[in-house]
């Protein structure tokens, strides 16, 4: 049987094979479609920009599968230099002993210069341990943000939400004008993870996870929390809220078919929008309740980090380390957020898109940067929690229920926690 091979992977291994003397590293990711075809822009370009080093991109599928596959490689020894880690996934690979190399200790330690502070603000803590410092470095990052389908707006003669009570009281003149009024696409990323940090509440103890495994529970439980669902399900009720499963796309559909009036999504939503939305668009920042003291402040992040992975030469590690620095320089951030709509995690980027206008061409694209750079509080600079993955799939399942009439928000925070605390119990035990 003979093989197809992409005209893009044979350039990246053509790329990789002119210098002979070129140390050759691997960087396995879960991305595909026009995301995965940028990663190998990106791989080709600093094989160009250098002669050191080749690096080889690797698609696993999957974030879940390219967690998984990480995972058993570095246990049987055939890990890759560079692993892509999405958000759910971090505390797993940073609690595996002795599997990473914390990004900022490879860059110094490499002779390459970091500061914390070139980092917008809600990117710099998500990845980091207690203290601050980076374990892994921020790649495709993004925000949870509110789209606006602005003939909507305009036929219903209202302005975009910036607080849940301004949703409640435009959402009846929008569903009077035609429209559902509010759908989403993840309510455990944007409903209850960004719940907590755009209302600035605690998530789970332990300092959201990060200062410890041992003995971390998770605070869905709380009376706001449970105030959130009970709302969104008065809404369903009342033709307010649509909801169409756990499923990003089916959700979003509702969206691009100009049959919803606002939609929350992700910032990296922007650059397929601009082809699959029927309408106008524009956008504006996750609301929050303006009835809880201390809310307004930035979300967490989204997207995934890269991590470099333990047990390979110093060769190899000082070319990863050369990488992570190309991947941050301005003009390689600049190119890889208007590539993919994700944000530009260094604030030397944002601000050189600005100044050449390109948020006067497409403002939307700048609303999960502005966001971002909210101020920081004490409950919104990330969690790090175990077995999180299978902890957002209890969630998923609780929600389904509740929106089926099968449970209430009391009753489905309960069993959530419940189940989540086993979990992160579990988790403890195993890593610790």
């Amino acid at each position: 049987m003979i093989k197809k091979i992409s005209l893009a992977a044979l350039a990246l291994t053509m790329t990789a094979s002119t210098t002979l003397a070129a140390t050759n590293i691997t960087w396995w990711h879960g991305m595909g479609g026009r995301n995965g075809e940028v990663i190998n822009e990106i791989a080709q370009k600093f094989n160009e920009a250098q002669s050191e080093c080749a690096l080889t991109p690797v698609s696993k599928g999957t974030y879940e599968e390219a967690l998984s596959a990480g995972i058993a490689a570095f246990r049987s020894g055939e890990q890759p230099n560079i692993l892509q880690v999405f958000d759910a996934g971090a505390a797993t690979i940073i609690n595996a002993k002795g599997a990473t190399i914390p990004a900022e200790e490879l860059l110094k330690d490499n002779g390459f210069e970091f500061n914390r502070e070139a980092f917008i603000e809600g990117v710099r803590y998500f990845y980091a341990d207690s203290d601050g410092k980076f374990v892994g470095m921020p790649f495709n990052s993004s925000a949870p943000i509110m789209y606006i389908n602005d003939e909507a707006l305009t036929k219903a003669g209202v302005e975009a939400p910036k607080t849940w009570e301004e949703f409640e009281a435009i959402a009846p003149k929008l569903k009077e004008a035609g429209f559902i009024p509010l759908v989403q696409s993840q309510l455990t990323w944007q409903f209850t993870e960004n719940f907590f940090s755009r209302n600035n509440i605690q998530f789970a103890s332990n300092n959201n996870g990060y200062d410890s495994i041992v003995d971390t529970t998770i605070n869905v439980t709380d009376e706001n929390h449970v105030m959130m669902y009970d709302k969104l399900k008065a809404w369903y009720d009342q033709g307010l809220f649509g909801y169409y499963g756990a499923a990003w796309n089916d959700n979003q559909k509702v969206f691009e078919e100009g049959k919803a009036a606002l939609w929350i999504g992700s910032s990296g939503s922007f650059g397929g929008l601009q082809t699959t939305a029927t309408m106008p668009f524009s956008a504006t920042f996750l609301p929050y309740w303006d009835s809880i003291e201390g809310a307004g402040v930035h979300s967490f992040i989204g997207g995934a980090a890269l991590f470099a992975m333990a047990g390979k030469s110093a060769e190899e590690n000082k070319c990863s380390a050369s990488f992570f620095n190309f991947l941050t320089s301005t003009d390689v951030q600049k190119f890889y957020h208007q590539a993919t709509g994700y944000v530009a995690i260094t604030n030397a980027a944002y601000e050189l898109s600005k100044s050449e206008g390109y948020y006067n061409e497409k403002p939307a694209a700048e609303v999960g940067i502005q966001q971002l750079q909210l101020p920081t509080a004490e409950w919104n600079k990330g969690y790090r929690l175990g077995f999180y993955p299978q902890i957002r799939a209890v969630m998923e399942r609780e929600y389904n229920r509740l929106f089926a009439g099968e449970t209430t928000a009391k009753d489905a925070m309960e069993t959530i926690k419940k189940e989540a605390d086993e979990l992160l119990a579990r988790f403890a035990k195993t890593a610790g």
